[in-house]
């Protein structure tokens, strides 16, 4: 039971409650009179209850609302003003529409239903309200009862066959609901009466939120029962008539919420929402557009009656109400999705506290910002305890509007989002009210299209011991599966509280588990044989065989056939033997890209060691690191840097592979790898980090590592042309290029340092290069280079890692060449290259952010959070 509900029932049993100064007080009928039930629903409710009769006492002892004689026009209420600063906008108008439609079946009496809407706004000054600027500022405009009359717009459909008025009907009703309203002019509520058969009708009403909110649509439909009751029986109006008008509640609330209680309540919000998160950044399928467009979508959602019954018992037990106990639940998935200990979500109020305008129809909601605490690992029960205070403490706050709250925090402002929170969470136990008319069944159509004021709102009310609602959520932000989604995690995180109040809130699980499998082993079945005991520098070799006269390495205007880069590697690798090199044995190549470097690199793991690569541009400190760090024995090196390397390696044996007499007299022969003890775990490479955090850390690769990644690599990618090494050789992104031609026949492009973006450009131009591993920034610029170029058709394949690619990068391209391939590869060093490929193919049509995919080849991924 509601609150709502629970007032409600004592006003039905007669029942007096006095606010005391230790709480509340039954004054009739005589307290042990009440039920059990009734004293457990008081229990529960008690300090909303405390709440409400204190702000409605302080009301009171205040200032009374009372008739004024406005001459036909009045100042806005501060919500009123908000929404009618909102209207100046475009694109906002149909978001603040209130529509609803009804299907009547049976004998309607149509001019008793005109009648009745008539003196629906001949009672209500609200539906005569225009609003118009007088000296720059917005005024209320209210029209006399006789120059008002409701705008009910007839049609016919009875001629049309079934499916045609179905679909007419609804093209009607989405035309009704987004009509637009002229707040100058008028009026601000309206309708149709469609004639679908000579029994059957369907009443369309829409009205601007600006006169208008969810109490007052349960006060329509109350008084327009009692109305068409009468006048279809030929009786007179039979409602009381009303003590205030909108207008004068507006006049009060700007007399009320002055001086010293204004200053009390900014202080509370000022104090409350200092240093509160702007944005509630929850993961979203699409980008967040620059402006909030509104479109909305529905998804509903319902827990049995045993979920239900544990909730109300958990909330029992702690005190709390059903809504707080459901808000904390949302609260802490809120903060689980963002990954935020600090959360603001906006709790939507009547705000019909004075019993002067509960009969009132008008715009008197307001919506209050909860600041809610998640971090330091609360359990259930202290959440459930934070919650209700700040919940409680809202509400005893809640005479300042939420257009005044704003202007007290001032919070940063955006378009793209609403201010202070963006997600709202609404307990639907407003006093609804029921149509009914004499002699016609009466049921909702379901209809017009979804405006969403806030990223997403959660609405909820319960019904036959059961709780149900529906989320309405922005489009621009979330696919329906998405949503879907948040709705499961939210019912899973509330069993898992009801299940256990004492456990840490953080560690309730929200994954079904059909999606934990998916997640941990559907989506990780990446498994896929390959030789556990082969080499690299083996394919290599293997390759040498099929195509020995093929070019293999081109730079500038040198150049290696398979056969000649071979022979070479063999050489220095017996010379590297020669020097102790062997399993786990690292040899730093301190060179620039060059033949020379390739060279090295394969004769190093042809001797079954490990290369260090060195950029010799790196600060002699960084090099001397590296070296001592890695205990590297050897330093290959070659003019004009053995100098420099000299001087930073000393204890260690330089090789200059300028001077060739040295190792170009040994056997051209492939070494044996087993003659070498070389086996899959020992060591391939070390790379060190860029040590932006700190010291540089060296990572090292193992030959079983490199060979899954490049087995995989070779038939996920495009080798069979030509590959361009435009990396730097101590970044990982050049083993791709680098072994991928190498093993399949194809030609490798070395660019020379300092010149990547012109080689890289100069190479596409001359038709001589068929993939490109490139970071995101080099690949941007790589597009300015050759925006005004024809010739970007010779690129094949881009594999892009390094950094996050952006959108915008992936979109030049796809303008520049919508026929090119781009490969978003993702993973750190340690993962070996990378371990997770989204393959961007023409055919994709990305919206918001560049995804990494899925795993490669026997790599398993997993997302955590925190814990």
């Amino acid at each position: 039971m509601t609150m709502h509900q629970l007032l409600d029932r004592l006003r039905t049993l007669n029942v007096r409650i006095s606010l005391e100064e230790n709480g509340l007080r039954v004054i009739t009928p005589p307290a042990e009179t009440l039920s059990e039930d009734l004293w457990h629903e008081l229990r529960v409710h008690k300090e909303e209850i405390v709440s409400l009769l204190h702000a409605r006492r302080t009301n009171k002892r205040q200032l009374p609302i009372t008739h004024t004689d406005h001459s036909g026009r009045a100042p806005l209420s501060f919500a009123q003003q908000r929404l009618w600063f909102l209207a100046q906008m475009e694109g906002v108008g149909e978001t603040y529409h209130i529509p609803f439609g009804l299907c009547l079946k049976g004998r309607l009496d149509r001019e008793a239903l005109r009648h009745a809407l008539d003196r629906l706004v001949g009672r209500h000054e609200a539906l005569r309200t225009t609003f118009v600027a007088v000296d720059g500022e917005p005024m209320q405009q209210i029209r006399s009862v006789q120059e008002s009359r409701f705008q009910l717009l007839d049609q016919d459909l009875e001629a049309y066959e079934d499916n045609d008025r179905t679909e007419e009907l609804e093209r009607l009703a989405a035309e009704e609901a987004a009509a637009p309203f002229d707040l100058e002019t008028g009026p601000l509520i309206r309708g149709r009466l469609i004639r679908l058969g000579e029994q059957e009708h369907a009443l369309l009403i829409t009205m601007h939120h600006i006169v208008s909110d969810a109490w007052s649509l349960g006060v329509l439909n109350r008084e327009l029962s009692a109305l068409y009751g009468a006048y279809v029986h030929g009786e007179v109006d039979p409602l009381p008539g009303l003590e205030v008008q909108y207008a004068d509640y507006a006049v009060w609330q700007r007399k009320w919420m002055e001086g010293e209680i204004l200053q009390q309540q900014a202080e509370y919000w000022k104090k409350t929402l200092s240093g509160a998160p702007a944005l509630l950044d929850l993961p979203t399928d699409h980008s967040r557009p620059a402006e909030q467009n509104y479109r909305g979508a529905l998804a509903e959602f319902e827990f049995d009656a045993e979920l239900s019954r544990k909730l109300k018992s958990l909330s029992r037990r702690h005190g709390a109400t059903l809504y707080m106990t459901l808000l904390a639940g949302w609260a802490a998935l809120m903060g689980r999705l963002s990954g935020q200990d600090d959360v603001v979500i906006g709790m939507p109020i009547a705000n019909r506290g004075r019993s002067e305008i509960e009969n009132l129809i008008g715009f008197f909601v307001n919506m209050l910002p909860l600041r809610l605490d998640l971090s330091g690992s609360p359990t259930v029960a202290e959440l459930l305890e934070r919650v209700k205070v700040q919940a409680l403490a809202a509400q005893q706050h809640q005479d300042l509007s939420f257009e005044q709250i704003v202007e007290t925090v001032r919070p940063v402002r955006s378009l793209s989002h609403g201010p202070i929170f963006q997600v709202m969470f609404a307990g639907q136990n407003t006093p609804a009210g029921k149509l009914e008319l004499p002699g016609v069944e009466v049921k909702p159509l379901q209809w017009a299209p979804v405006r969403a004021k806030y990223d997403f709102t959660l609405t909820w009310w319960e019904a036959d011991e059961e709780i149900s609602g529906m989320a309405e959520y922005a489009t621009s932000l979330f696919d329906p599966s998405t949503v879907e989604r948040f709705l499961s995690y939210w019912k899973m995180l509330l069993e898992g509280m009801v299940a256990d109040d004492t456990q840490e809130i953080e560690g309730v699980p929200i994954l079904s588990d059909a999606e934990e499998d998916r997640l941990l082993h559907e989506w990780n079945e990446t498994a896929a044989a390959y030789p556990r005991e082969t080499y690299v520098h083996q394919l290599f070799e293997e390759q040498v065989e099929k195509t020995p006269d093929a070019l293999a390495v081109v730079f500038g205007d040198r150049q290696l056939t398979y056969h000649e880069l071979n022979r070479r590697a063999n050489q220095l690798a017996r010379h590297l033997r020669e020097h102790g090199i062997g399993p786990d044995r690292t040899v730093a190549i301190c060179i620039e890209r060059s033949l020379e470097m390739i060279v090295a690199v394969l004769a190093t793991l042809k001797a079954g060691g490990a290369y260090l690569p060195l950029d010799p541009a790196y600060p002699a400190d960084r090099l001397k690191y590296m070296l001592a760090d890695s205990a590297a024995r050897v330093v290959l090196t070659q003019v004009p840097q053995d100098q420099r390397v000299s001087d930073i390696s000393k204890n260690l044996k330089v090789i200059d592979l300028a001077k060739t007499a040295a190792w170009h007299s040994g056997t051209e022969t492939n070494l044996d790898a087993a003659s070498t003890g070389l086996m899959s775990r020992n060591l391939a490479y070390v790379i060190y980090t860029s040590g932006s955090t700190g010291r540089p850390k060296g990572v090292m690769v193992d030959h079983a590592g490199l060979f899954n990644y490049l087995s995989w690599a070779i038939h996920a990618y495009d080798f069979k042309d030509s590959a361009v090494v435009a990396s730097s050789f101590s970044f990982d992104a050049t083993v791709t290029s680098l072994y991928g031609p190498l093993l399949c026949g194809s030609k490798v492009r070395l660019i020379p340092d300092g010149q990547e973006i012109e080689g890289v450009s100069e190479a596409v131009q001359r038709h001589d290069c068929g993939l490109i591993k490139i970071t995101p920034a080099h690949l941007e610029l790589l597009g300015r280079s050759l925006s005004d170029c024809k010739q970007a058709a010779a690129i094949h394949t881009f594999v892009i890692g390094g950094e996050a690619l952006p959108l915008s990068t992936v979109q030049q391209w796809q303008q520049l060449q919508p026929t090119v391939r781009l490969i978003n590869e993702y993973g750190p060093t340690e993962t070996v290259v990378g371990c997770a490929v989204f393959d961007i193919s023409p055919s994709v049509k990305l919206e918001s952010t560049v995804p990494i995919g899925r795993p490669i080849a026997n790599v398993h991924t997993y997302i955590l959070d925190r814990r």
